[in-house]
């Protein structure tokens, strides 16, 4: 892989060997404090929706749809980033607790669980900041990285963005489609099936928000139905926000496919943290971003339970310090400037100098879904 030239293969391998080490230490010791916590956020939770959506049938009173709405959109942040985002990871398996068991929790989003592990558990985590192989890079309308190919049609990419960050749980719901492989490597009898996944849990999520809840409420209907409104809207800028900041500020490395062929555990170590970006914070904005504050830390053990990154992100620090690797962490106005700034950059017709094809002019076998 396209590695900092100051490591040998050796460096590499011991910084692999050493991040494996610290892994083991942290799986080992997992006991009953990370229960206490992640029941604490669930308990955190269930009480947020419940008291949300009680007071927004009181909503025609201004402070009560205020309260509801923002109790709700707390409710939604939480069970998407710290709860739904890491148990679907398998971050609580070793629990054995049916309410957060990998195989079959599934979050309150428009995307399937199943769709998602398979766009962002395997290929995101995988192929992380590969340009033509990690989907997120610019979720097929943006242009995030040198690598892509400009069009005109770049140039209003800032327009995007925004309209991405106020829909981004149907730009998730709607990424694993893979559209632009239709009539390629990919039939349309797989996206139909897919899209009939989508929809079953598109219609499921409305009928709850802007149906089922309303229609309750009786006369405070429409109280309920723009508070749920609001609260997924908070939900999906927020996340957008944080998922952003975690891969494409300035600092954050894009990779070519040809760098990353026959890549060793050390190098895919180096990889995840050379391509993922950090945001500093207390410990509720880290719970808040479902820990995604310590991307770098999630990336390299994206199966550890989420309390653990802010224990390890000093010796993960360290680890790069002493290997000369850039950390790259700052505090949020800090990292999301960076993500602006690359998103007008790359939304204009300029390129770097690179050796060899453009990633996106070879053909990349896509590997069989899960």
């Amino acid at each position: 892989m396209g590695r900092p030239t100051h490591l040998t293969d050796a460096d590499v391998e011991q910084l692999g060997a050493e991040l494996d080490a610290l892994r083991e230490e942290v799986m080992n010791s997992l006991g009953k404090e990370d229960a206490r916590y992640i029941y604490r956020v669930l308990n955190t939770q269930r009480f947020s929706e419940l008291a949300g959506r009680a007071l927004l049938f009181a909503g025609i009173l201004p402070p009560a749809w205020l309260a509801g709405t923002a109790l709700l959109s707390v409710s939604k942040i939480l069970e998407n980033m710290e709860i739904g985002h890491n148990a679907m990871h398998g971050q609580w398996d070793w629990m054995q607790d049916p309410a957060l068991d990998s195989a079959t929790y599934d979050w309150d989003n428009t995307c399937p669980g199943r769709e998602w592990k398979h766009s962002h558990n395997y290929m995101h985590h995988t192929y992380t900041n590969i340009v033509g192989m990690d989907r997120d890079v610019g979720y097929s309308i943006l242009r995030m990285s040198e690598d892509q190919k400009w069009h005109p049609a770049f140039l209003a990419q800032p327009l995007y963005v925004l309209v991405l960050a106020a829909f981004f749980q149907w730009g998730v719901a709607l990424h694993d489609l893979e559209w632009e492989r239709l009539g390629k490597d990919k039939s349309y009898a797989e996206a139909l099936s897919q899209g009939r996944d989508i929809w079953k849990k598109v219609r499921k999520q409305v009928l709850k928000d802007y149906v089922l809840f309303p229609a309750l409420a009786g006369p405070m209907a429409p109280f309920v139905f723009t508070g749920n409104m609001a609260a997924n809207f908070n939900r999906n800028v927020w996340s957008f926000l944080i998922i952003f900041c975690g891969h494409f500020t300035e600092q954050a490395e894009m990779f070519r496919i040809e760098e990353t062929e026959s890549e060793t555990q050390g190098e895919w170590y180096l990889r995840q943290m050379l391509a993922s970006s950090n945001v500093n914070g207390s410990v509720p904005f880290h719970v808040m971003t479902g820990h995604l504050g310590y991307q770098i830390e999630h990336h390299l053990f994206p199966d550890m339970p989420s309390n653990r990154y802010r224990e390890i992100g000093p010796k993960v620090q360290a680890i790069c310090e002493r290997y000369n690797l850039n950390y790259n962490t700052g505090p949020f106005s800090r990292q999301l400037g960076g993500v602006a700034k690359r998103i007008l950059r790359m939304a204009l017709p300029h390129r770097r100098k690179r050796r060899g094809p453009m990633p996106s002019s070879i053909h990349h076998k896509q590997p069989a879904r899960a």
